[in-house]
């Protein structure tokens, strides 16, 4: 066989695993799963709590499948909704995400924004996913309606948690909340919630978009339980791995690829009971930019966090 007919040959078996692994991703892009973590933080003898945690949803009017899966979830019947963020991706997806939260909206919620909330998303090499991303892409994009957001969410009772503290009762179970703006586009104020976690609150919770360790050390060192962000995709694209979780390349912020969805110590080495650490669930969102809409090994996802007593 000729060496051009060998090349011939390589290039388009090349081009067919490409095309493969595309259609693979934006499959997988579609597979919107449920994810159920236990976290032992309430206090000991305390009843559980189920929150359902959403984060980076990005969605457009026409994603009617991610819209129907949403709706569903208020069938879990969560205690309470946290939302960390990158809600929209279309300057016309204010009233669609709002549609498809639903009757969630009537549950008690928290929330913070992320930089997809504030900027029209825009065309993307996707390939820039690899690299490091300090947010300074979207200073000369297009806002999105984020007032028009915030205020669907507010009308419906949630908390804005933006550089701010909350408090929520439910079910009996007082909740302390610290939220920051988005890290990611240097929105946060730690400043204005600095200062040690309420001791006489049955659970401390530190909320942010994107889980930049600046955040994350303030607010374990501040004695919050647990500390609740999205942002990173999970990776988006990772390497598949025998346990189905798949290994991230990238995290979008300085947090390390190991820590990049699920539920985790932070600082990362510390174990529960050590002073100044937490708890940390970062979720690994339902969404991703509409023109880069892939995911490989690393499903959109929502979680049901269910709080339980501490041993």
């Amino acid at each position: 066989m000729s060496l051009q007919r060998i090349a011939a040959r390589t290039v388009a078996a090349g081009v067919l695993t490409g095309a493969s692994a595309l259609a693979y991703g934006l499959w997988e892009a579609r597979q919107y799963t449920l994810r159920h973590v236990e976290i032992p933080a309430l206090p000991p003898g305390h009843a559980p709590l189920k929150v359902l945690h959403l984060s980076d949803i990005h969605m457009t009017p026409g994603q009617s499948k991610k819209q129907a899966w949403l709706r569903s979830l208020t069938a879990l019947e969560p205690d309470l909704v946290i939302d960390t963020g990158d809600n929209l991706a279309h300057r016309d997806a204010v009233r669609p995400t709002l549609d498809a939260l639903g009757d969630l909206l009537d549950v008690p919620g928290a929330y913070v924004l992320g930089s997809n909330d504030y900027y029209d998303p825009g065309m993307r090499n996707p390939f820039a996913y690899l690299g490091k991303d300090h947010g300074r892409r979207h200073i000369d994009r297009p806002f999105l309606d984020w007032e028009g957001l915030k205020h669907g969410f507010d009308s419906r009772g949630w908390l804005d948690l933006t550089n701010t503290f909350g408090e929520l009762t439910i079910k009996g179970t007082r909740i302390s909340f610290a939220g920051v703006d988005d890290p990611h586009i240097g929105l946060d104020d730690l400043v204005a919630v600095q200062g040690p976690a309420d001791p006489s609150a049955d659970l401390r919770l530190g909320v942010v978009h994107a889980p930049y360790l600046r955040v994350l050390d303030q607010f374990a060192a501040d004695g919050y339980d647990a500390v609740i962000a999205g942002h990173t995709h999970g990776g988006q694209v990772c390497l598949p791995t025998l346990d189905g979780r798949g290994r991230a390349l990238t995290t979008n912020c300085d947090l390390d690829p190991e820590r990049v969805k699920g539920l985790h110590r932070h600082p990362a080495d510390s174990s529960p009971g050590d002073p100044g650490s937490a708890w940390m669930h970062v979720s690994a969102g339902l969404g991703a930019n509409p023109f880069v809409r892939v995911r490989v090994a690393c499903r959109p996802e929502a979680t049901l966090l269910t709080f339980v007593a501490r041993p």
